[in-house]
């Protein structure tokens, strides 16, 4: 008897009245368990450990033992692995798919990194261990500090700095400790590009500094004109990201640096986007003063959601002096980790001070380093070509269909404006919800502000153009169904996620962040 070729048909397309599921008594879809929250999945008078009563002890609580009970749910062991493996499965995440935030690098993270910073001496080591037992991580720490030096061809980095934001603050605690060396105390002002990154102003103002706003000109690049009107006596420096938040190289760059520095201000270049040029273009050629490197940005640590982090910042010779402890330095064979201003002082330079308890983060520098030495010189090259080659690919693919913002090529990431969906009923919100429901994260939206409706796509260099296919064909016909007309499936949208469309304007004025066992608390979202 011949084999049954048909099969069943299994594609999420057959049921299309319910997006491709049936209905469910249990709430679940197959393996998309339903999962409430755990304090209705379990029952405060319960515990899942149960603990003998103490006899024959005394307390050494001094009066402050708990007198009411403490109000968590309590499970049984599988009970609690379970609802928080059922949560996993409701993230989306770089493992599961592309996340196309633009201006924010969400890459793969190599598990080779991850093996690497778990070795015995990095994984565990202490910032409290003598110098002498720290040798190798001490070690790891220079030739890091190295390849960073190296990569932008400058003589000083500051390893310590624990994020992007904090980067900006040691540079421009670095330019301000140089100005008041100078005695140019009355020099305060900073020229922030409106095409900058929003952390920059909030920096520049938190180090005493008043910001200048520079519009952008046609191309979304710095305006020449409205910069230089802008030079004067009192000018501090001036913070550029480049490229660009619009995903644009600032071609105008090596003028801009001559000019700041004629005009006896210094050059903080925010090097969020390095990626789009790391092994191409090295900053300090460029006429940089200070810039911060974001490890997880272009060396594939892991997004930290808030932390872990780590933000290197490089100076040139003008700043060098004046860059913060602890550092590292090599004296013969040994590593020596400057940690004092008096013993820096001994040295010559002029440190602003202490930003940080401890060094650094060990973890991201040794997953930062492990990328670097598994790519080589030529592999980092490639990570920027490929960064870009795939930004302008989806580039060109979606252009017939959605606006680009600006005309000609970009660099690291495409960005689009809502003139596509003009007249057609669905925002840009809109679009961004339909996504969720083809499985994808939305891309950063309505930003950058200076474009209206934003839609900025960066898809790094590690996906592949296969995935690039797929996910512009889902904008391709996301974008044509728009236009024709079929706006329903975007009012509704997202109906597949496990939290359906959000009332975000309530969410954000009245966020339910404690949860009360009363029926009738207040609802964040319908």
């Amino acid at each position: 008897m011949a084999m049954n070729q048909q099969g069943r048909p299994t594609r999420p397309n057959e049921n299309a009245a319910t997006g491709g599921y049936a209905d469910t008594i249990s709430g679940s879809r197959g393996l998309d368990q339903a999962e409430p929250l755990i304090f209705e999945r379990g029952r405060t008078d319960l515990t899942g450990v149960d603990f003998p009563e103490l006899k024959g002890t005394k307390t050494r609580l001094g009066g402050l033992e708990r007198k009411s009970d403490i109000g968590l749910p309590g499970l049984s062991e599988p009970e609690a692995m379970r609802h928080y493996v059922r949560l996993s499965r409701k993230n989306y995440a770089i493992d599961l798919g592309i996340y196309p935030l633009g201006s924010c690098t969400m890459k793969h993270n190599p598990r080779l990194n991850e093996k690497m910073a778990r070795l015995p001496g990095f994984g565990d080591v202490h910032p409290l261990q003598p110098q002498s037992t720290v040798q190798g991580a001490l070690e790891l720490i220079g030739e890091l500090a190295h390849w960073l030096m190296t990569l932008t061809n400058t003589p000083c980095v500051a390893m310590s700095p624990k994020a992007g934001a904090h980067g900006e603050l040691c540079g421009m605690m670095a330019i301000r400790a140089a100005l008041d060396a100078r005695g140019e105390t009355g020099r305060r002002r900073v020229l922030v590009p409106e095409s900058a990154h929003g952390t920059n102003p909030a920096t520049a103002v938190q180090c005493g500094f008043h910001c200048d706003e520079i519009p952008a000109n046609a191309d979304g690049r710095v305006d020449m004109e409205a910069f230089k009107a802008k030079l004067g006596p009192d000018v501090a420096g001036i913070m550029l990201t480049n490229p660009n938040t619009c995903g644009l190289f600032e071609r105008d760059i090596r003028e801009i640096a001559d000019l700041i520095h004629e005009a006896g201000g210094y050059f903080y270049c925010d090097g969020a986007n390095f990626n789009a040029i790391v092994g191409r273009v090295r900053p300090g050629d460029l006429g940089i003063d200070a810039m911060h490197i974001n490890l997880h940005k272009t060396f594939s640590t892991p997004h930290g959601g808030g932390g872990p982090g780590s933000g290197p910042t490089v100076f040139s010779q003008a700043l060098a002096p004046f860059a913060p402890v602890p550092y590292v330095v090599q004296k013969g064979e040994t590593w020596h980790m400057v940690e004092h201003e008096a013993e820096a002082r001994a040295d010559g330079a002029e440190p602003f001070g202490r930003m940080v308890a401890f060094h650094g983060q060990m973890g991201m520098f040794t997953r930062a380093l492990s990328y670097m030495m598994s790519h080589g010189s030529d592999g980092l090259r490639q990570v920027a070509e490929d960064s870009v080659l795939n930004a302008n690919y989806v580039l060109a693919r979606l252009k017939h269909v959605m606006t680009p913002a600006f005309e000609g090529t970009c660099m690291h990431e495409a960005l689009f404006d809502d003139r596509f969906l003009k007249d057609t009923g669905v925002t840009t919100l809109d679009f961004a919800k339909a996504m969720i429901d083809e499985g994808y994260h939305p891309m950063t939206m309505y930003f950058p502000l200076v474009v209206h409706g934003a839609m900025l796509i960066e898809p790094t260099e590690t996906e592949s153009k296969s995935g690039l296919d797929r996910f512009c064909d889902v904008l391709e016909g996301l974008a044509e169904a728009a236009k024709s007309g079929d706006t329903a499936r975007f009012a509704s949208a997202p109906v597949h996620a496990p939290v359906k469309r959000l009332d975000e304007t309530r969410a954000a004025r009245n966020p339910v962040l404690v949860w009360q066992e009363s029926e009738d608390q207040p609802q964040a979202a319908e």
